[in-house]
């Protein structure tokens, strides 16, 4: 009797998040190279469309569940500069995933070259207070399914 061997299905939230987009002039310096504190743009829409893909967005998160994020600390090297008209990827990796806080690690990619790397810690708190607040049950759950 042979066996054939069977590949488990994976989920899409298993998998290490890409966003694409595209450097325009405004992202730019008179030498039209990326100006540093855009990419902290590029690595926060990227981490909004994670959270979207994972079926959830800020809006709804503040009205159902009373909870905003924040970053809380940032750790980044620039490696290469991204320029204007490039295409480039920014990825979006749950790292860790503690009550409150969850710690990413994401890169901005021009194809397959490296040009920053980010590590990123973002707080859960209420809408009201902004005090420390455990992160929703659902969103936990698909976060948790996502490492």
């Amino acid at each position: 009797m042979s066996r054939i061997a069977v590949k488990p299905r994976l989920q899409p939230e298993l998998f290490t998040y890409s966003f694409p987009v595209r450097v325009y002039y405004e992202n730019t310096d008179a030498g039209g190279v990326v100006y540093h504190a855009e990419y902290l743009k590029f690595l926060e829409r990227a981490r909004t469309e994670w959270l979207r893909h994972l079926g959830f967005d800020h809006q709804v998160l503040g009205r159902n569940h009373k909870v905003v994020f924040v970053v809380s600390s940032m750790a980044i090297d620039f490696i290469k500069p991204a320029r204007l008209d490039d295409m480039v990827s920014v990825s979006v990796q749950l790292e860790s995933l503690g009550k409150v806080r969850s710690v990413f690690v994401q890169e901005v990619r021009r194809e397959d070259e490296v040009l920053v790397k980010a590590k990123v810690t973002v707080a859960c708190l209420t809408v009201d207070s902004f005090k420390p607040v455990e992160i929703p049950e659902p969103l936990r759950r698909k976060m948790e399914a996502s490492q």
